[in-house]
């Protein structure tokens, strides 16, 4: 069978990719990409600044490309019936009965109302459950009650991934269920924090480590060896850096924050990966879910689950959902690829149509929520590699 990749077009995406390595912009980059049984990968550049070459085997912290897979993880436990879909949470999460809903955001914490119904497995794996990063916290002048007392509990629900500093899962809940939710449960889409309450839920309904669920379910049934919440050889791993006024900054160096088994195992961003690794982790939703899924919760997984109404209220800026919407833990595109995006410098895209998966990976965290050109370049030259039909 001939390649659906032509050389033409991959020289192409070689020398798109090239242009923006350089010590002073992206120091290091991996991109690969798959189209059948067809795979090519392309390293540039450095570990650090001045440091070793990228490999093929560079692990990148992939920040929220972890929500796929905990996503992934809920539903394989969804099929071995440990939980329902449609399940209130609160059997395993006592401290999310009878929650309280702030009045409006920017309320004092003691301004709410009941709950008008219970939270789901379902509401969680869609980010609809009534907390999370909405638009208008980041356009506040002062920060709201809800994130001052967010933050002051350091749950990391509202912001950057920060392993070293999150308590224990227990302790995480416990604290978590001590604050009001910012909407009622189904009433809006509100990012990220859905996906850490998982990791708790995950653990209880298992009754492992959250990173045994994942493991178990995901990680040693697709060969996913180099995936993991942290990593003893952090000479792997790629520093990661951050765009200042005076040039780039180092955000987390190897021997850093990944570097050692963090006290609560995050389902939202924790996860260090490899290129092979999230690409098994493709090819396992484009060959029909197994040996991880089954075809019914792969389906269930790349389409739309918002309400017109969920969406009403915007995303992650007021035109995150102009050409996509969201599924369960990560993005379904109107042209029917899906996938997501990891702030500190990656991104994870599968077309079904086209049998495309296209991985992107840096470490120069982005400087908005939405990525960086080069990721949206390598993904265009990615498809205008594939020969004509």
């Amino acid at each position: 069978m001939p390649d659906k990749l032509t050389a033409t077009g991959l020289a192409g995406l070689r020398a798109v990719a090239a242009r923006h390595v350089a010590p002073d912009h992206v120091p290091g980059l991996v991109v690969l990409v798959g189209c059948g049984e067809q795979v090519h990968v392309e390293t540039f550049g450095t570990l650090s600044v001045g440091g070793p070459p990228v490999q093929r085997d560079t692990l990148f912290r992939i920040a929220s490309i972890t929500k796929p897979v905990t996503g992934a993880a809920t539903l394989a436990l969804i099929e071995e019936g440990l939980l329902g879909l449609h399940e209130p949470v609160d059997r395993l999460l006592p401290e999310l009965a009878r929650p309280r809903v702030l009045t409006r955001l920017d309320g004092p914490l003691d301004d709410t109302v009941p709950a008008g119904r219970s939270i789901t497995t379902r509401d969680l794996l869609t980010f609809t459950f009534g907390f999370g990063m909405v638009t208008e916290m980041f356009m506040a002048p002062e920060p709201w009650p809800i994130v001052a007392a967010e933050n002051e509990l350091m749950l990391g629900a509202l912001g950057a991934p920060d392993p070293a500093h999150k308590p224990d899962p227990d302790t995480w809940m416990a604290a978590f269920g001590l604050l009001p939710l910012m909407a009622q449960p189904g009433e809006r889409w509100m990012y990220n924090a859905g996906a850490l309450v998982l990791s708790v839920l995950l653990s209880r309904a298992a009754g492992q480590s959250f990173g045994e669920v994942l493991r178990t379910r995901v990680f040693e049934p697709l060969g996913m060896s180099d995936t993991a919440f942290w990593t003893s050889q952090p000479d792997r791993l790629a520093t990661a850096y951050r765009a200042t006024l005076d040039g780039l900054a180092v955000a987390d160096p190897p021997h850093g924050a990944w570097s050692k088994p963090p006290a609560f195992e995050d389902g939202a961003a924790g996860l260090l990966s490899t290129v092979d690794d999230l690409h098994a982790f493709a090819r396992m939703f484009l060959g029909g879910g197994a040996p991880v899924l089954a075809p019914e919760s792969v389906a269930a997984m790349t389409v739309d689950q918002l309400t017109p109404g969920q969406k009403a209220h915007g995303g992650l800026g007021l035109s995150f959902f102009d050409h996509q919407s969201w599924s369960y833990c990560q993005a379904v595109r109107d042209t029917g690829a899906f996938g997501w995006d990891g702030g500190y410098g990656s991104t994870w895209l599968v077309d079904p149509v086209a049998d495309l998966t296209v991985i992107v990976q840096t470490q120069r965290l982005f400087d908005t929520p939405e990525p960086p050109a080069l990721h949206s370049e390598i993904q265009a030259a990615a498809y205008a590699a594939l020969a004509t039909r």
